[in-house]
């Protein structure tokens, strides 16, 4: 359903994207070359180039260039040892790519609940999870929207518990950590070049380490596992996930652009931050003294009292406007109207249908059989606040156009949109 602000704007033009990629022409030059040297497949300058040029600004001794961030994160889960019925702690508020190559492996995810501060995985819940399956050896962190976790804290857990820490950076490329990039933290570490990220390749992705040898295992796993023989000899599974010369192409050209992609959408950030300043909501979070985003995506979060009715099922929901209150249905519907793109918050890996029988924990301990409590009535912690943080800020939030060739003007009228679902 609609409100009357529909009627108050001229709708855009052009389409106001979520985030698309911001092309220089660098890239050209490269993927030219690819194709004039007749480079066009798994091997070739570019892709030494960006293997290179990732270490040099993620501060990693090896990276090895692939066809996806998923990719990338499947040879981690794999080097990670990840076998049929090994439960593995992922964080569960995040894109499903993170926790799929788990199941590839043969794994089953257990989901760590989020925490407030950075939308990241709880270190709480975490501990309470070593508690309740101390078997775990691996957990799978991802940095939500640009920003990085608690990573202290849940680094000196998993070390307490002899845990390895696959680290998704996917989305957090130029992140900073107490100085240091995000994509160095864990035993193995995942970027990707999607489409719509911080810089593009179109697609592709990388595996971090520091060890030679877990490199050296990837370069062949990616390359259909063939031996060094003179015919095609093979003694392992493998599989084809190589980053193209031409893709590499792309990202050789977009690197030189990162610092200004991500000055774009910290001024992005900052500008929603100042136009929300009267809302009842507040921006994505991040630990200030700790860390620096990379912005990648402006999200909001409309205070509890400020939230009009809303219901959502598994693939449609209505909501019931009232004066003063808004919610992300309303906001989100209000901005397609106009011709703007809006997501909602990834909806929590727990209430994934192909996960809702895995374990989910809070920081109080197993929240599986107090999920459906807190969508009833609101069932909350001993803090106060709700029990499953991730479920309350997929209710509550959204992620804002956040296009870093959004104009001024532009970025503006949707402040003024979403001003006006409040009226």
């Amino acid at each position: 359903m609609e409100n009357d602000s529909t009627a108050k704007f001229t709708p855009f033009i052009e389409k106001v994207w979520l985030s698309t990629p911001t092309m220089h022409g660098e890239e050209l030059q490269y993927i030219t070359e690819a194709y004039d040297t007749n480079w066009m497949s798994t091997v070739g300058k570019n892709i030494d180039e960006v293997e290179s040029l990732t270490c040099e600004k993620v501060g990693c001794k090896y990276a090895v260039a692939l066809a996806s961030g998923t990719s990338a994160l499947h040879m981690a889960v794999k080097l990670a040892g990840v076998s049929h019925g090994d439960k593995v702690f992922c964080s569960d508020m995040t894109f499903s790519a993170t926790v799929n190559p788990v199941k590839y492996e043969g794994g089953e995810p257990i989901f760590i609940d989020t925490e407030y501060d950075t939308w990241n995985m709880d270190p709480e819940a975490l501990e309470k999870a070593f508690e309740l399956y101390p078997e775990v050896k691996v957990v799978v962190i991802a940095h939500l929207y640009g920003t990085p976790g608690k990573i202290d804290e849940i680094k000196a857990i998993c070390s307490k518990h002899n845990a390895v820490i696959i680290e998704d950076a996917a989305e957090s490329l130029g992140a900073l950590y107490k100085g240091q990039q995000t994509g160095t933290f864990g035993d193995y570490n995942c970027i990707s070049f999607n489409g719509n990220k911080i810089i593009t390749g179109s697609s592709g992705g990388m595996l971090l380490t520091d060890d030679l040898e877990s490199a050296n295992k990837v370069r062949k796993w990616s390359t259909q596992s063939r031996e060094n023989a003179p015919w095609y000899q093979h003694e392992d599974v493998g599989y084809n996930y190589r980053m193209s010369n031409v893709v590499a192409g792309v990202v050789r050209g977009q690197y030189p652009h990162l610092e200004e992609h991500i000055a774009q959408k910290k001024a992005i950030y900052k500008r929603y931050k100042e136009g929300f300043k009267d809302l009842p909501v507040m921006m994505n979070p991040f630990d200030k003294e700790n860390s620096e985003p990379n912005y990648w995506l402006s999200c909001l979060i409309i205070d509890p009292d400020a939230m009009c009715k809303q219901i959502r099922g598994e693939q449609e929901a209505l909501y019931i406007s009232e004066n003063g209150k808004s919610c992300p249905t309303e906001i989100l519907e209000t901005l397609t109207s106009y011709n703007a793109e809006g997501r909602p918050i990834w909806k929590p890996m727990h209430m994934q249908p192909i996960f809702r029988m895995n374990g989910f924990v809070t920081r109080e301990g197993n929240g599986r059989s107090k999920t459906n409590a807190y969508i009833k009535g609101g069932s909350l912690g001993q803090d106060g606040k709700p029990l499953d943080v991730g479920m309350d800020i997929f209710q509550r939030g959204l992620c804002l156009p956040s296009d870093n060739k959004m104009t001024p003007e532009q970025q503006d009228k949707i402040i003024e949109i979403i001003k006006s679902c409040f009226e």
